[in-house]
């Protein structure tokens, strides 16, 4: 063990990481120089197309005559819970600032989980080889962030390869080894899993104490199930069979499990004949969707398709939760739980690409608490869950407190943006001359739209935040209904606070005007609270000329024409149905 180094390497988004992971597997050679790619630890096609990091993912190195097994992780605040999970299966990290922007949002955040989780960390200042670097500056941050001297700080340029093999030298040096139990039953900690269509459940985990063999019969404390391991390894970063998992190593477990649900994210895996002997491991803090839609399949017929696809997807993402959803206009689908609008996005690509499923995602809301006149609470997922306002007392909804960096001339409109979004501006703390943190208070509702894409604006791209869930206040809330053709549409139902319920009802039925194509009768699109109308726009009717392919002679016949139409017209107002394209269930994300 003494020879192990267990190392996440933790950033902001599009700070360097994935491309020193890069730079360290080939000064180590852990991968073939005819296999070796940009971002080779990117496995998804999306990652590859977003440029961002998705899902953590582990490679084993040797270097000199260390075993370094390295976790790569997510940048985005949506994905988080991934860093977090990473940092629980090892000792250190890797802190990657870049040189040209400084210390961020997500820095702060996930130093502070490093630190809480007892891990050494050795920062790594990247892009000093760009002109915009500014290196002096970012390392005065990273020195008073991290409370450490300037001569710690490793300057590098993961592009071309400059400084990295002292980021080797220095995971040596700095980051100590496991200090597991060898002689111990075997106690392993799941931190990732996935489900492969050959395979089966592939478990990624770390050996804590004790040894995994392959063919062992494995027990899983929290779930209570058993089963079998039926190859061992490490991954490289594919999977290499190897006879065994010794304590402090990090590799791959090949179960038999058939259900998503026997082999949990945060369990603790033992033996089966030593699971009275073995006392589970923390695990993972369970994490709580902040965000909810509605997602139905285009055709009925896809629904089961639909139901084993998200059972899949929730095997590898714990945050992903959902349950079955029904809606007058859509049909059957899923109400489904996210940690973020980029989570659902990437979610809803998955299930297109991978299961090549056609869906429906309605507009995301956020959870409420409901108090009833009878003093019980009750929590809802959506609008359409709201009982009648007459048997409710108040409604909460959640808040988030969280942190905004930015440089100092950004600060009045950062402080406009926050009260835009109906919060409240907390301390503001000043890091050097040129960079703040603004903490602050806001709803969650508020939030989830456009926020990051109007604080981006205004701070002309060096903004960014980090938030936590605060706790669910009471406000003046009320339940906004839309209406097409005086049929009321479930899935665009939303509650919003009082005072910009006027202002968010103008807006979505003006765009639903541009999306909803026209029919051969006027429809008529409404906003309204209860019996209160609050706005309304018409489609006009689609005219077909009728007495088009007639020519001279007497025009009663044309006019008899004409009143058939307007009899046609009048009968399909009545009975017609409106299609909704897919457009229009998600006219929420941006507003104006």
């Amino acid at each position: 063990m003494e020879k192990i180094r267990n190392f996440c390497i933790i950033a902001h988004i599009d700070h360097g990481k994935s491309t020193l992971a890069d730079r360290l597997i080939e000064l180590t050679d852990a991968v073939d120089k005819r296999l070796m790619r940009e971002r080779v630890l990117d496995r998804m096609d999306l990652e590859r197309e977003k440029g961002i990091t998705i899902k953590l993912q582990p490679v084993r190195m040797q270097y000199k005559d260390y075993e370094l097994n390295l976790i790569d992780t997510p940048g985005h605040v949506d994905f988080s819970y991934e860093v977090s999970r990473s940092l629980a299966a090892c000792e250190g990290a890797v802190l990657v600032i870049d040189a040209t922007q400084g210390v961020q949002a997500q820095t702060l955040a996930n130093v502070y989980l490093a630190l809480s989780a007892g891990l050494k960390i050795i920062p790594v200042l990247n892009k000093v080889d760009l002109p915009a670097a500014d290196v002096d500056r970012v390392s005065v941050e990273v020195a008073s962030l991290l409370k450490c001297s300037k001569d710690e700080i490793i300057q590098v340029s993961a592009k071309t390869g400059v400084g990295v093999d002292s980021v080797l030298k220095a995971i040596i040096e700095r980051i100590p080894s496991p200090s597991g139990k060898p002689s111990q039953p075997l106690k392993a900690l799941i931190f990732d899993s996935y489900f492969d269509d050959y395979r089966g459940v592939v478990l990624y985990v770390r050996v804590v104490d004790g040894e995994l063999k392959r063919g062992a019969q494995i027990h899983m404390t929290a779930a209570s199930k058993n089963g079998l391991a039926l190859e061992v390894g490490s991954l490289k970063p594919e999977l290499r069979t190897t006879s065994g998992l010794k304590c402090g190593e990090i590799g791959y477990v090949v179960t038999n499990f058939k259900s998503t649900a026997d082999a949990r994210v945060g369990d603790t895996l033992t033996t089966f004949d030593k699971k009275s002997d073995v006392t589970p491991l923390p695990g993972y803090k369970e994490v709580k969707p902040f965000v909810y839609a509605g997602i139905f399949p285009s055709s009925s017929k896809d629904y089961q398709l639909l139901k084993n696809a998200i059972a899949k997807l929730q095997l590898n993402d714990s945050a992903l939760v959902y349950e079955p959803e029904n809606s007058p206009v859509l049909g059957f689908g899923f109400r489904v739980g996210f940690l973020g609008l980029l989570h659902m996005e990437i979610v809803r690509e998955r299930l297109e690409r991978e299961y090549n499923l056609e869906i429906i995602v309605t507009n995301p809301s956020t959870n409420y608490q409901v108090l009833l006149n009878d003093n019980r609470e009750i929590e809802i997922k959506s609008a359409n869950d709201l009982p009648e306002m007459a048997n409710v007392k108040s409604i909460k909804e959640p808040w988030v407190k969280g942190e905004i960096v930015c440089l100092k001339h950004s600060v009045g409109s950062v402080i406009q943006l926050i009260n835009q979004t109906r919060g409240s501006q907390g301390d503001i703390n000043f890091v050097d001359n040129h960079l703040v943190i603004i903490e602050f208070n806001a709803p969650l509702s508020n939030i989830l739209t456009d926020f990051y894409d109007r604080l981006k604006s205004i701070t002309s791209g060096y903004g960014s935040f980090s938030y936590d869930l605060d706790g669910y206040f009471a406000g003046e809330l009320v339940k906004l209904d839309f209406y097409v053709a005086n049929e009321k549409i479930d899935a665009l139902s939303v509650i919003v606070h009082k005072n910009e319920a006027d202002k968010i009802g103008r807006e979505v039925v003006a765009k639903l005007k541009t999306i909803i194509p026209r029919q051969l009768f006027k429809v008529s699109l409404q906003a309204a609270i209860g019996s209160r109308v609050l706005a309304r726009e018409d489609i006009p009717m689609l005219k077909k000329d009728v007495t088009g392919y007639l020519y001279g002679g007497d025009v009663s016949r044309k006019k008899k024409l004409w009143a058939k139409q307007k009899r046609g017209k009048t009968r399909l107002k009545k009975f017609g149905k409106v299609d909704m394209p897919t457009e229009a269930f998600q006219v929420m994300l941006k507003r104006e």
